[in-house]
């Protein structure tokens, strides 16, 4: 082989290998979802809840961005795990006008809910545009509430023996988690449910100890191998996706979304989380 065919055929297998990834990163990996199992220890868990399972699911943005016929099929394939309890960690629309309000109305019909209960709290894009449309988020709520899905706003409701925490959103225009914390007692089973993981390093936790579920991230959507993900909408770049051990008896989880903002994601796929309940 001379120098130039030699040199043909080295771009034409770069552009290939390129052209192949790209179509992976844009069309296989974004609708490619992982059921992840993982043990979740809870202090004062009832001896009846041992074994239970609460699945996460976070982050859909329904919206026109892709084809969120993807996320209606995510449910219904989830529907079959059965799970007892499901918290939604918020992100359920990315708004651009009031559609959006009506194609999540069509997706809610597919909802997964636990066979106990449903929960879930608001996210930054469930407030609209700037993050800053109270209106938008309330009728965001009034469709989950109608679909079986209680919205914890800066509250908390305990449900057969386990207490969700849920705090509003860190960007949105109604965060007060100290409404909710000031009433925080160590003695039940608490689980949080906080969109925006910065909320963590705030001081506004009352000496919670326990489980945080939280979203948000996506992972950073794409993460080239042995590298940290590039992109990541966070003040602190330590939390991106999975368990993270805050070392205060805090225990957070960051769940990858199930759906995204871009259609592209490389080495992060997307995520719904299935606990199994356990004693501390």
């Amino acid at each position: 082989m001379n120098r130039r065919k030699f040199i043909k055929k080295s771009l034409l297998g770069v552009f290939g290998t390129g052209l192949i990834k790209g179509l992976y990163t844009w069309q296989v990996e974004p609708f490619w979802a992982e059921y992840v199992k993982k043990k979740m220890s809870i202090s004062n868990l009832p001896e009846e809840l041992v074994g239970k399972t609460l699945m996460q699911i976070s982050d859909i943005h329904i919206g026109d961005h892709f084809n969120y016929n993807y996320i209606i099929d995510s449910f219904k394939k989830a529907q079959k795990l059965s799970p007892d309890y499901v918290a939604y960690t918020s992100d359920y629309i990315h708004y651009d006008n009031d559609n959006q309000l009506n194609q999540l109305e069509e997706v809610l019909k597919y909802a997964v809910k636990g066979k106990i209960a449903s929960v879930g709290i608001l996210g930054n894009h469930d407030y609209g545009r700037n993050w800053s449309d109270k209106i938008i988020a309330e009728k965001v709520s009034m469709k989950l509430s109608q679909n079986g899905i209680n919205v914890l706003n800066n509250d908390q409701k305990e449900i057969e023996g386990l207490n969700f925490i849920g705090f509003d959103d860190y960007l949105g225009v109604n965060f007060k988690p100290q409404d909710v914390m000031q009433n925080y007692d160590k003695s039940k089973a608490n689980i949080v449910l906080c969109h925006n993981l910065d909320v963590c390093d705030l001081d506004v936790w009352n000496g919670y100890q326990g489980w945080i579920l939280a979203g948000h991230t996506h992972g950073g959507q794409c993460k080239p191998p042995f590298l940290n993900a590039s992109v990541l909408p966070t003040l602190n770049k330590r939390y991106t996706q999975g368990e993270i051990d805050l070392f205060d008896g805090r225990t957070l989880y960051i769940n990858r979304a199930l759906g995204f903002k871009w259609q592209v994601r490389f080495n992060v796929r997307p995520e719904i989380t299935i606990f199994t309940l356990e004693k501390a």
